[in-house]
């Protein structure tokens, strides 16, 4: 008997790869930070004659932070290298709270993953696993976002590979899995073949987060 679903893999894949293609995973920790605070000091006063955004950053980023991004409305967020400066430090303390976050969600994830396998065997613990999954999305995602709304950094991102490109891939790897995890979960109710491709996500999710946390940490 053919399980009856609306998702199916390949429209599920689909739309992960839509979603990837629209929002890129900006980095956990700017380590130009300090650097593009003090090119800030050395500008030019004349906002007009100098670029005070990269030529490139995330769409997310480019509505609440672009030239002519929502933040702009506001005197406190005018274009202007004085105001930039702040915007970067403001870039710079949510970041900091996105690492810590990030470290807190995964040990929720990992305390899910515990409490599923449990659940998988036969112990009557849903209530346990959907309270752990409520927790680890409201931190996952807020991580998330604390990166993807923060202002842009100052300069452009090195050419060649580095720490912060790497941890760039596995976060889109880790949010595909999320997102997965997510649809899979309502499809596993006395479904064998949903549980383990659920279980399959949820395995990707944690190991690609956990590696995008110490690519950075360490």
């Amino acid at each position: 008997m053919v399980p009856k679903f609306n998702f199916r893999p390949g429209m599920i894949l689909s739309v992960l790869f839509f979603f990837m293609l629209m929002v890129n995973i900006q980095a956990q920790v700017d380590t130009t930070a300090q650097n593009s605070l003090n090119l800030l000091d050395e500008l030019n006063q004349d906002g007009d004659s100098i670029q005070l955004l990269p030529a490139n950053f995330l769409i997310t980023q480019k509505i609440f932070w672009g030239k002519k991004g929502l933040m702009r409305n506001f005197d406190r967020f005018e274009l202007t290298p004085e105001k930039r400066a702040d915007e970067l430090k403001l870039r710079r303390g949510m970041l900091k709270v996105h690492q810590t976050l990030g470290i807190i969600t995964l040990f929720a994830m990992a305390g899910q993953a515990v409490v599923g396998s449990q659940l998988y065997n036969g112990k009557d613990i849903k209530g346990a696993h959907e309270g752990l999954a409520v927790a680890t999305n409201i931190g996952y995602f807020t991580t998330a976002g604390l990166s993807l709304l923060a202002p842009p950094r100052m300069l452009a991102e090195r050419k060649g590979s580095s720490s912060i490109k790497i941890h760039k891939i596995l976060s889109v790897v880790h949010l595909s899995s999320m997102i997965a995890v997510n649809v899979l979960a309502g499809q596993t109710e006395g479904n064998r073949q949903m549980q383990n491709w659920h279980r399959a996500a949820a395995i990707t999710a944690f190991t690609s987060y956990a590696a995008a946390l110490a690519v950075i940490k360490f």
